[in-house]
């Protein structure tokens, strides 16, 4: 099982993170108002946090169900599941693996699976936090936030930022492994519940095309959009948890007025930009 810090009282929610990170670290900006209407979990992901590291690679099949164990064991029976970068990936493989637990999924930043950029830079990730370069954090910094973001910054935050990303997880070498093997787009097609799709159109890491590619795969996916980069939930917080809660909300709504034995109806999405509009946010006419 994973080390978790559980919030709040209410409906399930379970908020994984990304390479290198902890759940509280990336979500710490929404989850006070989250905790106020949902029993918010915050698994760290093996080789995060207080979570140990298993022997040999991580599977993603078995991080998966580790994270239904450790929602369970907080007292989860079933939930709703929200993942960014990494996270968002091992959270469509929990939503397509057990899919009586999932009452909705919401995926920030995602990826079915590495594309060249992507591939590219987590290669470069790897090589470089593999021999302890200093370069390696500007590095993430410059991938991590848009470009708009970076040049608000004065120089002592954006010295602040660049040394946050020092003390990174034990298990980062291993997490950025499972990012470069992970393929989920054969999960896709399972995923039962209702799904939100998030990009960031400023995303440097991993870009739109890959949030279109899991609501292309997901049956009945919605897309939406957050302005700013790779960490929206720093970035732009209020609008995350806006389109987070208003997910939230239409949930409980499809839960309430449908009864165990009636068809499924997918909730609606309020706000949804169409998928052309993020793309040209991000690319010149």
């Amino acid at each position: 099982m994973l080390a978790y810090d559980i919030r709040g009282s209410g409906p399930g929610l379970v908020l994984l993170h990304g390479i290198g990170s902890t759940a509280a670290e990336t979500w710490g900006t929404l989850v006070d108002s989250l905790a106020a209407t949902h029993t918010v979990v915050l698994p760290d992901l093996p080789g995060s946090g207080r979570s140990p590291l298993p022997g040999g690679q991580l599977g993603a099949n078995a991080v998966a169900d580790q994270v239904v164990a450790t929602a369970l064991t907080a007292g989860l029976s079933d939930f709703v599941i929200a993942g960014t970068s990494l996270g968002a990936t091992v959270a469509v493989k929990v939503a397509a693996r057990h899919p009586d637990r999932i009452r909705g999924l919401f995926t920030l930043a995602g990826f079915a699976r590495p594309r060249t950029r992507l591939w590219l830079g987590l290669e470069m990730w790897a090589a470089l936090h593999a021999r302890h370069d200093e370069q390696l954090n500007a590095l993430l910094t410059s991938l991590f936030f848009s470009e708009e973001y970076l040049a608000l910054l004065t120089t002592d935050r954006a010295r602040q930022l660049t040394a946050a990303f020092a003390a990174s997880a034990p298990g980062t070498a291993q997490q950025i492994a499972l990012a470069l093997s992970i393929d989920v787009r054969g999960d896709l097609p399972a995923v039962a519940a209702p799904a939100l799709v998030v990009a960031s159109p400023g995303d440097r890491l991993v870009a739109p095309e890959h949030s279109l590619e899991l609501v292309e795969g997901i049956p009945g996916a919605r897309l939406a959009a957050v302005k700013g980069g790779h960490a929206a939930t720093i970035e732009e917080p209020g609008r995350t948890l806006e389109i987070l809660t208003g997910f939230l909300r239409d949930i409980r709504r499809h839960h309430r007025e449908v009864s165990p034995t009636a068809a499924v109806v997918r909730p609606a999405v309020r706000g949804v930009p169409l998928v052309r509009t993020i793309l040209c946010q991000r690319r010149p006419s």
